[in-house]
């Protein structure tokens, strides 16, 4: 996948009197592979929803997104599954960890469906992300700042075109979202994937392309 683009897209929660100052709903964008693009908004301003639309797993919307030159309503069930397994990964906000496996397991888990990663890789990103010592603590047990950064490992254990990042690093201090940053960037790097990140208004250490305000 090359490009993704967001055309005449508004939540069915908004109208158009709502999205005045907005660059984004009810335009055409373009997100292309490569490109990082960072989307900030004050809370219910529709960032998490854009990105839910963008993976499929939201409708309640006007417009259309195409992954390419194809629209994504016209996806099955199949293409869906591999899309979400080699194109497009997703940090959600609310995270969606297993409570009652440990980091490693909730990592693995995900892991063993894509077979991207080794168990030395993932380990490595474990220490460097700081949680070395947490790898076999329940995911329950952990604060929510160590399970942010539980979800972004796992969500780099898959090939992808596109990272999706909704709010990832809310619950960090500036030493972990640093750190965090760099291993997204050498993921992404290395993928050579685009980024599509929202936030409350934080810009964080990524080389953007383009900034949007919803």
């Amino acid at each position: 996948m090359e490009c993704i683009c967001v055309h005449g897209v508004l939540p069915h929660f908004l109208s158009d009197e709502d999205i005045s100052h907005s660059d984004l709903w009810r335009q055409e964008i373009f997100f292309r592979k490569t490109e990082y693009h960072l989307i900030s908004a004050m809370s219910g301003a529709g960032k998490s929803s854009l990105l839910s639309y963008v993976f499929g797993e939201r409708k309640d919307y006007q417009g259309e997104i195409y992954y390419d030159d194809h629209i994504i309503d016209s996806l099955k069930p199949r293409e869906w599954s591999e899309v979400r397994k080699r194109r497009i990964s997703f940090v959600f906000q609310g995270l969606r960890l297993f409570s009652e496996l440990t980091a490693f397991e909730n990592i693995s888990l995900k892991n063993r469906l894509t077979h991207h990663k080794t168990d030395d890789e993932i380990m490595n990103m474990l220490q460097n992300a700081g949680l070395a010592d947490q790898r076999n603590e329940k995911a329950a047990r952990l604060s929510f700042g160590q399970q942010q950064r539980v979800a972004i490992i796992r969500a780099l254990c898959q090939p992808f075109d596109f990272l999706l990042m909704d709010e990832p690093f809310s619950h960090l201090d500036d030493a972990n979202i640093e750190k965090m940053c760099e291993i997204v960037t050498r993921e992404l790097t290395s993928q050579q994937a685009g980024l599509l990140l929202c936030s409350l208004g934080n810009e964080y250490s990524f080389d953007y392309y383009q900034k949007w305000k919803l």
